[in-house]
């Protein structure tokens, strides 16, 4: 049977679409299920705050009367002006080992963008870089929290449609086992109070008792430090508030600073929990009422923890401290932290493959790129 290609535009349309993956996934032991309330917000455009300034469609594909792939197209003005480009974004990609169907998906997107008057299809971004973003294309291990996980033909799929590489992002890992039988963190140590005294750098943590405030300078420092990275956009302030009341769910004080250079702020760092240690436990799915998922959640986040990895999904240093060595402060006091609290092991990532700065200081500390997520994209004629 030929594949069909359906747009998904209604509730139940949308619905479906966003709940394919536990159907595609239903057999793989390295995927590990959302909340569906999570998952749902995405395609929200009422809760998703990225949709207040995305233009965007879903479709779908369709052979012999069943689902066999989706996918969602977008155009981030904010984005295109920033970059000056005609960029659209295609995301929600999941398919079947089904070159045609993979095929007439980013055919689909790629006539949408068309018609947007778009220049080029990028991606796989679900839908901004603030949320799932990258094709994994090494270790189809299960994913850290907040990080994509895909089939392993899927890079087959993509480059099959014709569409080619254009960037890297990394992981790196580093076990507090291995840091603390090297020696490595004694001597971090005091590489970091040497850059810290001869630069004027202090390091607080973040003050749990007037969380508000400190979330208003860390947004400051966030849009501030990220701005010129490939493809980044600075937050809204909804966005901001939404990823800072996701991250809250999981968030441990414990694990959050800010530096600051002769008093003024200049850094921040932020790891959280990989709550997907939890999530494979309690899997969440479809039928399966999310309050019945969040008590066996509970049982095994607090009574019975299995919680041994936590992630920095969040790092960033102003542009005009970077010199000083306010990252490898940072990197040093997140990973302290990290072993201090009792995580096993630490996930650094993403780190963009052209940043030489942060792959440097993350290979000098120890840490390795145990995974690469890919992006790859087509001009469109």
């Amino acid at each position: 049977m030929s594949v069909e290609i359906r747009p998904a535009r209604t509730p139940a349309e949308i619905k479906a679409l966003s709940e394919y993956p536990w159907t595609l996934y239903k057999d793989d032991p390295n995927w590990i299920a959302p909340l569906l309330s999570m998952r749902h917000d995405i395609f929200d455009r009422k809760k998703n705050p990225a949709w207040e300034y995305l233009t965007g469609e879903c479709f779908s594909a369709w052979r012999d009367g069943r689902m066999v792939g989706t996918i969602g197209v977008v155009v981030n003005p904010r984005h295109n002006d920033m970059a000056g480009e005609k960029t659209s974004w295609f995301g929600a990609f999941e398919v079947e080992d089904d070159q045609d169907a993979a095929t007439a998906l980013l055919a689909t997107a790629k006539t949408w963008a068309r018609a947007q008057g778009m220049t080029t299809l990028r991606g796989p971004q679900t839908f901004t870089t603030h949320e799932e973003t990258g094709l994994l294309v090494d270790n189809f291990s299960p994913p850290i929290l907040l990080m994509p996980y895909n089939k392993a033909y899927y890079e087959k799929l993509i480059v099959g449609a014709g569409l080619h590489a254009t960037m890297d992002t990394y992981s790196y890992t580093l076990s507090g086992a291995d840091a603390l039988s090297s020696g490595l963190l004694d001597r971090l140590k005091r590489i970091t109070e040497s850059i810290m005294k001869r630069n004027k750098i202090t390091v607080r943590p973040i003050d749990d008792k007037h969380l508000k405030q400190e979330f208003v300078l860390f947004k400051e420092l966030y849009n501030s430090a990220w701005l010129a990275n490939w493809g980044f956009v600075p937050m809204t302030p909804r966005e901001l508030d939404a990823l800072i009341a996701s991250l809250g769910q999981f968030f441990d004080p414990r694990l959050a600073f800010f530096a600051d250079v002769e008093g003024v702020p200049a850094g921040f760092v932020l790891a959280v929990p990989d709550f997907n240690q939890v999530l494979a436990r309690a899997r969440p799915r479809p039928g399966v009422p999310e309050i019945i998922t969040m008590i066996r959640a509970l049982y095994f986040w607090k009574i019975a923890p299995v919680m041994t990895w936590a992630r920095i999904p969040l790092m960033g240093v102003k542009p005009e401290y970077r010199a000083k060595g306010v990252d490898a402060v940072l990197y040093y006091y997140g990973l302290d932290a990290l072993m201090t609290a009792g995580y096993s092991n630490g996930d650094f990532g993403w780190i963009l493959s052209t940043n030489t700065t942060m792959n440097s200081i993350a290979r000098n500390f120890g840490a390795e790129v145990y995974k690469t997520y890919r992006y790859y994209e087509l001009t469109i004629d």
